[in-house]
């Protein structure tokens, strides 16, 4: 056989030759070739015959081994031991390959190549952030504060561009060593800025002239520990405390501890144009988004965390009726817990005055709305919310009861000025909640799910993280055989930290993360048009908030180590959303060599490919081989400096 085609090479080969002679010869006149020549021209131009020929050969004799192949094995196959549908599922895997192939050697001989690259964005659109923009909103008529809320309906289109890394970016040191030291160039903040922070979750101090270390605040968080459950200041969770919203949070070293003793704790802060806290907290490794209720409710439903945390935090508690304090008592848990620290010196500041002071403000609405004072210090007051659903129904002067439904979304909704959350299935007080992340079947019938489907998926994604580190562990280390640091790289997990799941579901990535021991945290996002799960997910006490990915996510440039979405391009193409202002959302949130893995079928993988490589992504389409049309996309973000 091997003779056979060696002959037939020889022989092509001289044919090839004569017949490429006669073609230069007549190329002077290309009307006196026949029609079918005049064609071939057309597609393979000037070049030589002899090549081309040469291929489509090779590719022939490829088909034919490839169904030969088939053919054999089907002959030793019995139908007992090869079912019908297995050989369909064959069949048509082949089916596609050929195809593939035969849209890339057309793409070849054409002499197309990748769709044109996207240009970087200016130097001013290193720490872009969409939808908010002072001056747009303001022209729009937004005003008393409004104008710093989250506007995207006044954002401008602009000329899609790649948002470039700043001169000094540098990749962010590995976890836990990144809780403590970050880069200086990697976030936009000022000397004057740190070294004039005063509050206690603001303390920095400056190691060198390119990094910036954080000090440790445990005394502060024993202190409170201690007025919460005296005698075991240690133990928040012996108080039901395992989840934490820290409102304006400095630079997160509150909840850098937190999470030092496996604790959840949310970072939510406005935005910043400079020295963001939301930007620090994610540098080192924490969970952080960019949020204020001047006007709008945050992005969790009702009943959320165990406490809320507000030191030195600038909110005036009092203003607007007490709508803000209401906006805490929706996102508390029964017998939660809400801090408030300020210096004792500002207390009587006109900022916080009225009725005489703040705190008198704030005992008196307080009380109608069930809160019990549990500390009040000089510079630190505490007070927990009622376990009791019919407390504020009870009282004279409280404030009125949410109508029923009203809590069905909780998506930048204006902020309320009733109590929400008393008649739902989910008011369990903190303390009579299991210690374990894993919820009953009892509780997960409070969400309408099945426990059979909640353990199916569960079961799916520990399978999935597994095949998602096979196919990572190599790729990171070929591409990447030392990080920036003083030793080689051990495990690839301890390069990836800060993970968004871009449609979570049951939370099932996050779970099977925990399950195996990963030092990673997962941001939850569940779209707003999707199956609201994330009461559900925060149950588990994980992070997660709702979004429209039809529109930017509210983070910083380059905030994200991994990207993961199941489903979510298919599902956003029912709502007529652009597919590329999502790739390029995903490239401006992801960090330099940063990790992309979509599941999806055939054709939005495909489609997703062909923009990956217009934004200068790797991309590797992998066929799971499970007899579907499901494919992953596994890309990895260039470090593209200019």
């Amino acid at each position: 056989m091997i003779l056979i085609v060696l002959g037939d090479l020889l022989l092509m080969n001289w044919f090839f030759s004569s017949f490429e002679a006669q073609y230069l010869k007549g190329s002077h006149n290309l009307d006196m070739r026949s029609p079918w020549l005049n064609k071939l021209y057309s597609i393979v131009g000037p070049r030589p015959l002899r090549s081309w020929f040469m291929l489509c050969f090779i590719c022939i004799l490829a088909l034919i081994a490839i169904l030969g192949s088939t053919f054999s094995s089907n002959a030793f196959d019995s139908p007992t031991s090869r079912p019908l549908h297995d050989r369909f599922t064959n069949y048509r895997r082949q089916k596609e390959q050929v195809a593939v192939d035969y849209l890339e050697l057309k793409t070849l001989s054409s002499g197309a190549g990748r769709l044109e690259e996207l240009g970087l964005c200016g130097k001013e659109k290193e720490n872009y952030v969409p939808c908010y923009n002072v001056t747009e909103n303001l022209l729009a008529g937004f005003k008393d504060g409004e104008e710093f809320d989250r506007h995207c309906e006044v954002e401008r289109q602009e000329e899609q561009c790649i948002i470039r890394p700043p001169k000094d970016y540098k990749i962010p040191l590995r976890w836990p060593y990144g809780r403590d030291v970050i880069w200086s160039g990697n976030v936009k903040i000022s000397k004057d800025q740190f070294l004039s922070s005063g509050s206690m979750t603001k303390r920095l101090m400056l190691l060198e002239e390119n990094q910036i270390a954080f000090q440790s605040v445990e005394s502060y968080y024993s202190h409170i520990a201690d007025l919460i459950t005296p005698g075991n200041e240690s133990e928040f969770s012996r108080a039901g405390v395992r989840n934490v919203l820290d409102i304006n949070c400095g630079f997160g070293s509150f909840g850098a501890h937190l999470v030092s003793l496996n604790l959840m704790a949310v970072c939510i802060a406005a935005y910043e144009a400079t020295g963001s806290q939301v930007q620090l907290a994610l540098e080192r490794g924490l969970p952080a988004v960019i949020g204020d209720f001047i006007s709008q409710q945050l992005p969790f439903p009702p009943l959320s965390f165990d406490m809320v945390h507000c030191a030195q935090c600038g909110i005036v508690w009092d203003k607007k009726d007490g709508m803000f304090l209401i906006e805490v008592d929706r996102l508390l848990k029964p017998g939660g817990y809400f801090v408030l620290t300020s210096p004792a010196r500002s207390l009587e500041s006109s900022m916080y005055m009225k009725k005489g002071s703040m705190l008198i403000a704030l005992k008196e609405f307080t009380e109608n709305i069930c809160w019990e004072p549990l500390a009040q210090g000089d510079e630190t007051s505490i007070w927990q919310k009622t376990e009791h659903a019919d407390c504020v129904s009870s009282k004279q002067n409280a404030a009125p009861l949410c109508k029923e439904g009203h809590d069905a979304q909780s998506y930048y909704q204006p902020l309320a000025s009733c109590i929400s959350g008393t008649t739902s299935k989910r008011w369990i007080p903190i303390q009579n909640r299991s210690t374990s992340s894993q919820l009953s079947s009892v509780e997960l019938e409070f969400y309408g799910v099945q426990a059979d489907d909640f353990n199916e998926n569960l079961q799916f994604w520990r399978s999935a993280l597994k095949n998602y580190w096979s196919l990572l562990t190599p790729l990171i280390f070929s591409d990447h055989p030392k990080r920036p640091g003083d030793e080689d790289p051990l495990p690839p997990f301890n390069m990836i930290r800060n993970v968004m799941d871009m449609n979570a579901h049951y939370g099932g990535l996050n779970a099977a993360f925990l399950e195996e021991k990963k030092p990673v945290w997962v941001m939850n996002v569940v779209p707003v048009k999707a199956r609201n799960t994330l009461p559900l997910i925060i149950d588990q006490r994980f992070a997660g908030v709702l979004h429209d990915w039809c529109k930017p996510f509210p983070t910083y440039p380059r905030t994200y180590d991994m990207l993961h979405a199941n489903g979510l391009l298919s599902h956003l193409s029912s709502e007529s959303c652009s597919l590329m202002d999502l790739i390029l959302e995903m490239d401006r949130i992801l960090r330099p060599d940063g990790w992309v893995v979509l599941s999806d079928n055939l054709g939005a993988i495909e489609m997703a490919r062909m923009l990956a490589s217009q934004i200068r992504w790797e991309a590797r389409v992998i066929d799971p081989q499970n007899g579907s049309d499901q494919r992953l996309l596994v890309c990895q973000k260039p470090f593209v400096k200019k």
